[in-house]
């Protein structure tokens, strides 16, 4: 008996299962599959794992955390040379890590995965912040935290997470007393909703370019990574419908109506049901 190959999907299906075991660079690194099938993944494994040896070679079971920080910090942005790609941010190449491995550049989250797995091959105690409109790191020294920005190295200050706090608030039309202080927005993230975050960073390049078949693959993994949410099923369902899918968006919008049955947008996905099962072929 013949036994079909693992899709990119069954594959990535298989990292994210189960939170306990997530592998963060590993599932990170299988997102470029979709665009780059014959993509290996362990290589570009192994060659984080070379840059991680060469960091530790610099570092001794003395070394405090704030010397093995700035190492891990010179180490990726000055000798390796990773760093934002300001050129073209918004390639969806930026949100593809091994490709962000070959050009050294790329976008806050992706150079953050490579920053954070680094760090804790260093000894270091990271964590990924998502900061709004900006993807940050934060390390762990003694009881406090030095929080980086990972496109460009540098160590942000309270006041100027503030400032960068203040421009979001301007933009998003938030009500004064629904303000929340810094220390909400420097919360720790899971690995699972970075991914979620570097996801819909590809499904923004994709929409952007009316590519719908690649918006769908990035949805299906969305919908795979957060099987239980509701808006990523209605939102696979506009995909789906986009490439003629009409079939498999119905049911994902009858699953989005029963458990979001009165949201906003439910009167007018409701009449696009209908449309949707009107237009079934008739037995």
């Amino acid at each position: 008996m013949k036994y079909a190959a693992p899709t990119p999907l069954d594959y990535f299906a298989t990292l994210v299962a189960e939170d306990e075991s997530l592998n963060l660079l590993e599932a990170a690194i299988s997102l470029a599959q979709d665009d780059h099938p014959r993509l290996d993944v362990q290589a570009s494994l192994a060659q984080v794992d070379a840059f991680a040896r060469r960091l530790r070679e610099r570092i001794g079971p003395e070394t405090a955390p704030p010397d093995r920080l700035r190492l891990l910090t010179r180490f990726f942005h000055g000798e390796l040379g990773f760093a934002g790609n300001l050129n073209n941010y918004y390639a969806a190449d930026n949100s593809f890590v091994h490709r962000v491995l070959e050009t050294r550049r790329g976008i806050p989250i992706t150079l953050a995965v490579l920053l954070l797995e680094l760090g804790e091959q260093a000894g270091l105690r990271m964590a990924g912040v998502a900061f709004p409109g900006h993807f940050l790191v934060k390390c762990r020294i003694g009881l406090g935290e030095v929080v980086i920005d990972p496109f460009t190295g540098e160590a942000l200050s309270a006041s100027r997470l503030d400032e960068l706090l203040a421009v979001y608030r301007q933009g998003s039309d938030l009500p004064n007393d629904l303000e929340l202080p810094l220390e909400f927005f420097l919360r720790a993230a899971t690995k699972r909703q970075i991914l979620a975050r570097m996801l819909r960073n590809l499904r923004e390049v994709h929409r952007a370019a009316c590519d719908w078949p690649r918006l769908l693959a990035v949805q299906q993994r969305l919908v795979v990574l957060l099987p239980g949410d509701a808006i990523e099923r209605r939102d696979r369902a506009l995909a789906l419908q986009a490439v003629g899918a009409n079939a498999a968006a119905a049911e994902d919008l009858v699953f989005y109506l029963a458990e979001c049955g009165d949201a906003p947008d439910a009167d007018a996905l409701r009449d696009r049901l209908a449309e949707l099962l009107a237009q079934r072929p008739k037995r």
